[in-house]
């Protein structure tokens, strides 16, 4: 489940991403931290760098666990992949205007 993780969010993240550690969790980084991804016990958490995706996509994560920054998703279920996708890419506008606005 992990690996499918690391995979819808490589897919939706630019070519340019890198990946890393940070907080001690794998994670990838584009314009600064986009998101953090683990495996737990009983689930796979997609950390989105903060609570506006979860905010946002809130009716879409109804049936999962969240938390401030964290969205928890049990291994019991298929992973939304759609839905992490329009996170990260929703992280990404993020993190580029922010980049952007940095610059003027």
């Amino acid at each position: 489940m992990l690996v499918k993780l690391r995979s819808a969010i490589r897919k939706a993240a630019p070519a340019e991403a890198t990946e890393t550690i940070s907080y001690g969790m794998p994670a990838f980084k584009y314009y600064g931290g986009l998101v953090c991804y683990a495996a737990f016990r009983n689930h796979c958490s997609l950390f989105p760098m903060g609570s506006a995706a979860i905010e946002k996509f809130k009716n879409e994560l109804k049936g999962f666990q969240t938390a401030k920054g964290t969205i928890r998703f049990p291994l019991d279920k298929p992973l939304p992949v759609p839905l992490i996708q329009k996170i990260v890419r929703m992280r990404v506008a993020q993190n580029q205007a922010k980049a952007a606005a940095k610059k003027r």
